[in-house]
């Protein structure tokens, strides 16, 4: 039987090779991979030896890729990232228990009418907490994450829940012109707020905001209640939107670029649950 010229090296070097190269110390490499320091270099330069090619330029305190380690790493990481995603896709059971954190307007106005799908299509129990306008820092931990912005995080799953759009609401309908007499509630956050949506409409500024609350959901209420109108997410607002109990005034929006975000890192969930999840609670 015909041999081939190339055989491949074992994984274990490989593996040696990208958390040295991910991380730029085989030091930390071998904190990461539970090796010690000498057992890292000596694998990679087993690796070196079988490539015939050297991957890093060791220098006396630090390490640097060279060109063919540079562009071998990607393809390196991609056939890791595929090899333990069909691992776990196949053979593993998944969590039993997942956690999401967001803040209490998604909780109150997405998340749930949908949370029952979201354990059923996991098959886990699902623990929801909520944190406060400040707390949204979008960390690399357990927990899968609701965040606002636009996107970029360092998650390896990270999907955008909707595409935002941004309009007045109230619980009262008005003419355009009525409307824009009423009361003005704004909200604090990084979505954008009246001063932006009077610029770009070319709208008066006026009247000056008169309530301010730290929460859509709790300006959306105040809005339904007849005392305002608010700056509302219209997907957020969408079931409220189509039962009459939030109407929006005029046609003029805002599309920032920002949204929220679904992000979660391995140690949070695998990508079999990941999938599902984000199949439950990403709208369409």
């Amino acid at each position: 039987m015909h041999s081939p010229s190339f055989s491949l090296p074992p994984l274990e070097w490989i593996r040696a090779f990208e958390a040295a190269a991910r991380l730029g110390s085989f030091t930390a490499a071998a904190s990461e991979t539970g090796l010690t320091q000498p057992a890292i270099s000596q694998r990679i330069a087993q690796l070196e030896t079988h490539l015939n090619a050297k991957l890093f330029v060791r220098e006396a305190r630090a390490i640097t890729l060279t060109v063919e380690g540079e562009a071998w790493l990607p393809h390196v990481q991609l056939a890791l990232r595929g090899l333990s995603d069909s691992s776990e896709m196949l053979f593993a059971r998944g969590r039993r228990q997942l956690t999401l954190s967001a803040s209490q307007s998604v909780i109150s106005m997405w998340l749930a009418p949908r949370l029952a799908g979201a354990a059923a299509a996991t098959g886990a129990a699902i623990s929801v907490q909520s944190y406060i306008y400040g707390g949204q820092t979008a960390t690399m931990d357990s927990t899968i994450q609701i965040r606002y912005g636009a996107g970029g995080w360092p998650h390896h799953y990270q999907i955008p829940l909707f595409k935002e759009v941004i309009a007045p609401v109230s619980g009262t309908s008005f003419t355009s012109k009525d409307w824009m007499t009423q009361p003005r509630i704004t909200c604090t956050g990084p979505r954008p707020d009246w001063t932006e949506f009077a610029k770009q409409h070319r709208i008066p500024t006026t009247p000056i905001p008169q309530i301010r609350v730290d929460t859509q959901h709790g300006a959306i209420a105040i809005a339904k209640s007849g005392h305002g109108v608010a700056l509302g997410s219209l997907p957020l607002c969408s079931g409220e939107l189509r039962t009459g109990a939030l109407v929006q005034l005029g046609q003029n929006v805002l599309e920032p670029s920002e949204t929220y975000w679904l992000l979660a890192s391995r140690e949070a969930i695998g990508r079999r649950q990941w999938d599902a999840l984000a199949e439950q609670l990403v709208g369409h």
